[in-house]
């Protein structure tokens, strides 16, 4: 595995290289490393070890039932046999609908293909990802290697320390499922020459759906959330809109330096710039309320091409002395208690938290009987995600009180399992002394996200590195 890992490191940082050398290039024989036998077994190792390997797609099929019945090695090599005779058919996803965070109540469908179906969209993904993150624009975060949601908060808290205070807080209406596929596969071609690997891309777009009543629905706009594929495929998608908004701040462009912007604002014209997480994305503006709504029509038009639009209801400017939640933080600007200085502050949203709380509460049903470990287990899982996750804004008060919640619903918990009183609670969680310990059970201890460490999170802007990039 280590020998197949490097040489698919090498094939990529070359595609890269060659790609930010020539911006014009089109990549042709690109086929021939999607089914190089290196190339598919990175995949499986990617798809089999993802916790979603024990999913299966729409044939009932998961990895490790392929890795015991089949083996690995000869189920590669039919797969590899399938695709260089172009025999290869994808087969609908299965459609599987999940809460959406935060306890709206609105579901979101996702798109489970088979692990086959996996495999061979990740070895499309690493063959094609290393050009097109040659193309990308600083200002997206979403789904890129070495990039991360944080890294869009702080962009969006410096230009906001900056003066941008007014936000176009943008929603893009059922984004996934509407992407033109005929738009995409054009940019697609912009890049990607080989034939082969544009009707493979093609043939994953047209797969269809098998709903969860067993229904066989075409797909002739979108890609479904839930195949390793669909991310990038957004990315390139929405990259029209990255391009556009950023011509601006481009080398020669108005707002490309600190006095150029000046210049615009000593005139009456706004400034701005875009930050945006996959679909999710904000519009900053230095100017007024009217620029940015003007704004809100350019996007609009940006995304037309694409057959995106924005959502009527969910698309608002704001001021962000009002504040506004984008990937789960607060943010607002406000004043700084006991001085008359006013600073752009990061939060948790009252909808990230009160979906770890009911995290939490289906951990700990009153009526459970599953063992504490378990539980303390489950919860530990959760906790130390959602605590890192958060460990960069205001959020020590409120990983206090996600410690009172947990400690709480597993006092309860106890209580009504064991109808115990008080007096026992005391004697499980208190020594002789009477002090409090800890809950425990079976050398697990319950994780205290009070005492996580919140720490500022560094902007690092331009200086974000891609995986293939050698040090100089």
């Amino acid at each position: 595995m280590a020998v197949a890992r490097g040489r698919v490191s090498e094939t990529q940082a070359k595609l890269h290289r060659w790609a930010v050398t020539d911006h014009g290039r089109r990549f042709d024989d690109l086929f021939n490393l999607v089914h190089d036998p290196a190339t598919l077994l990175v995949a499986w190792d990617r798809v089999a070890s993802n916790t979603g390997a024990r999913t299966a797609g729409a044939d009932g099929l998961t990895a490790a039932m392929i890795a015991s019945t089949v083996r690995v090695p000869e189920f590669l090599h039919d797969l590899r046999d399938a695709l260089r005779t172009q025999q290869f058919r994808p087969q609908r996803v299965r459609e599987r609908k999940i809460p959406k965070p935060g306890g709206s109540g609105k579901v979101r469908r996702l798109g489970i293909p088979t692990v086959t179906d996996r495999v061979v969209q990740a070895a499309l993904k690493i063959v094609l990802e290393p050009i097109f993150e040659a193309d990308f624009k600083p200002v997206s975060y979403g789904f890129r290697p070495g990039r991360r949601a944080q890294d869009a908060i702080a962009e969006i808290h410096r230009f906001g320390t900056h003066g941008y205070r007014w936000v176009l807080d943008a929603d893009i209406e059922a984004c996934f499922d509407t992407i033109d596929h005929t738009a995409l596969m054009e940019r697609v071609r912009a890049r990607v020459k080989d034939k082969r690997v544009l009707g493979l891309i093609k043939a994953f777009l047209k797969a269809g759906i098998l709903t969860e009543l067993g229904e066989e629905l075409d797909t002739p706009t979108g890609t479904p959330q839930g195949g390793i594929l669909s991310p990038l495929l957004a990315n390139i998608a929405l990259s029209v809109l990255d391009e556009a908004a950023m011509t601006h701040w481009e080398p020669g462009g108005a707002m490309a330096d600190p006095h150029g912007r000046e210049r615009l604002r000593r005139k009456g014209e706004a400034t701005w710039r875009i930050v945006r997480y996959a679909d999710d994305f904000v519009v900053l503006v230095h100017g007024e309320r009217q620029d940015a709504e003007r704004l809100r029509e350019e996007i609009a038009e940006m995304l037309a091409p694409m057959g995106l639009r924005l959502s009527e209801s969910k698309t608002q400017v704001v001021h962000m002395s009002e504040g506004f939640d984008f990937l789960g933080f607060h943010i607002r600007w406000k004043r700084k208690r006991g001085s008359s200085k006013w600073f752009v502050y990061t939060f948790v949203s009252d909808r990230a938290f009160k979906s770890v709380k009911a995290k939490v509460r289906a951990a700990t049903p009153r009526t459970s009987q599953v063992p504490l470990r378990e539980v303390l287990e489950r919860l530990n899982a959760a906790l130390r995600g959602w605590t890192a996750y958060f460990q960069h804004a205001v959020a020590k008060r409120t990983f206090g009180h996600l410690r009172q919640v947990t400690w709480w619903r597993i006092v309860r918990m106890m209580q009504t399992r064991h109808r115990w009183t008080w007096r026992h609670i005391r004697a499980w969680l208190t020594d002789y002394t009477g002090r409090w310990h800890p809950i425990t059970a079976d050398g697990v201890e319950l994780f205290n996200p009070a005492a996580a460490t919140v720490t500022r999170y560094r902007y690092r802007g331009y200086k974000i590195p891609t995986p293939w990039q050698r040090p100089a």
